[in-house]
């Protein structure tokens, strides 16, 4: 099976783990003064960053917003990261943050339930319509296209979840993974090529976010 990305899926024997939770980075973004929900440029209306019960989202003075997202709540979105149409950002019961160069995609959603926060690390691209609603995502991963990520999961360091796939709540899926599947399983580990691939994917997207903010 492959992908438009050059992806080659093999099936072999690994499955998941159900451990634990993994410890969820923590937002100390959020007093570090380089993050300004009021930063310029913003490429649109103020109206769709907007606090819930007196908390405000602190967004990093290099983010890219769409005038068509909503950023809601208790949100930390890190340096370069950006946030496309139409996508929804909401942290209303606990908090959610982006990391570094992170690319939240258009049509996407994160939710933070209550006692689930949301971590996107650095470098990870939640693609077209995907939904992480209370998960850890590690750095350098690659959320697919309509792919479920439910409460309390954890996606490891490199790993890929394909589209269309649903990790259940709970699950962890450790570092260098690819999943696929309803739900979903581990098949075998990503290859050198395939996270590298992903790295990219982020870096074309940093690099596009900067020309829609008149910087590149």
């Amino acid at each position: 099976m492959g992908s438009k990305h050059g992806f080659r899926f093999q099936v072999s024997g690994f499955r998941f783990r159900v451990l634990p939770p993994l410890p969820r980075l923590s937002s100390p973004l959020r007093t570090s003064p380089s993050y300004s929900v009021t930063a310029p440029p913003f490429p649109g209306p103020p109206a769709n960053v907007s606090s819930f019960q007196g908390t405000r989202p602190v967004i990093h003075h290099t983010a890219f917003i769409d005038h068509s997202a909503r950023v809601i709540g208790d949100v930390v979105v890190g340096e370069g990261a950006s946030i496309w149409p139409l996508a929804v950002v909401r942290a209303d019961e606990a908090g959610t943050v982006i990391g570094k160069r992170a690319a939240i995609l258009d049509l996407s959603l994160l939710e933070s339930p209550a006692g689930s926060p949301v971590t996107i690390g650095d470098g990870s691209v939640i693609s077209h319509a995907a939904i992480v609603h209370g998960a850890d995502i590690a750095s350098g991963v690659l959320i697919g296209a309509g792919a479920i990520v439910l409460d309390d999961a954890v996606i490891g360091e490199g790993s890929i979840v394909a589209a269309g796939a649903v990790v259940t709540p709970r699950t962890v899926v450790p570092p260098n993974s690819l999943v696929l599947g309803s739900p979903a399983r581990v098949l075998r580990e990503t290859t050198p090529r395939e996270r590298e691939a992903v790295r990219e994917q982020a870096r074309g997207l940093y690099r596009k976010s900067r020309a829609y903010l008149g910087r590149g």
